[in-house]
């Protein structure tokens, strides 16, 4: 099974200006550009936040802008189909100004709206694995033809593609959200603890199951 890349978030750092020579010889302490665009960073999501609790729309906008893609990205990872994917963002955004509500501030926002639709994609998961089997049906019908080298290439790859999908389809939903967190996209047991709103004990009990359920599971295809 190929590993599945997490997407990688580019941020471009603020340039500082310089300072202008200081008189006197006691050299002052300038706090480093890094941590102050952290301290930037961090004041201006505890703006967006309270404004959200406050139930201001423009807020839910730019909390959109901000981290859709993100969202969209690890819905697409849990689902496997961009339809469902992008009802999940919907309902996740629409969710947030009651949501919000359960906000501690001990994680990042962008971490608490992955749970937020986490909890929503249940039922999206579902309607996924019926449009994947209905695909499935139709690939199958497919194989009976003729094709080329190339053609059969991608069909093996399709093949295979669909066997995890099904693996992945046979998992409980909260250990199919572990697996997807900590392996599609890399997060520490920590971080995904945060997310879903276990123990980070459970958290690696749930992966644990989830890759041994995969290895069975993909075991019967080799």
């Amino acid at each position: 099974m190929h590993p599945v890349t997490a997407i990688s978030m580019q941020l471009t750092m603020p340039v500082m200006a310089e300072a202008p020579p200081e008189a006197s010889a006691e050299p002052s302490a300038e706090p480093s550009a890094e941590g102050s665009a952290e301290a930037i960073a961090a004041s201006n999501e505890d703006d967006l936040v309270a404004r959200l609790r406050e139930g201001d729309r423009r807020a839910v906008e730019e909390a959109y802008v901000a981290h859709h893609a993100a969202i969209r990205g690890f819905a697409r990872r849990l689902v496997g189909d961009s339809a469902s994917a992008e009802d999940i963002v919907h309902e996740a955004f629409v969710a947030l100004p009651r949501a919000i509500r359960r906000f501690r501030g001990e994680g990042s926002l962008r971490a608490f709206l992955i749970g937020v639709a986490a909890n929503h994609s249940r039922r999206h998961v579902r309607s996924a694995m019926r449009r994947r089997r209905a695909t499935e049906r139709l690939a199958a019908h497919e194989e009976t033809q003729p094709r080329t080298v190339d053609a059969t290439h991608q069909l093996i790859t399709k093949q295979l593609a669909g066997k995890l999908w099904e693996a992945l389809d046979d998992l409980p939903i909260d250990q199919r959200v572990v697996f997807v967190l900590c392996e599609a996209e890399q997060r520490t047991s920590v971080e995904v603890a945060a997310i879903v709103g276990a123990p980070e004990g459970t958290v690696r009990t749930r992966l644990f199951h989830a890759k041994r359920k995969l290895r069975e599971k993909l075991g019967e295809h080799q």
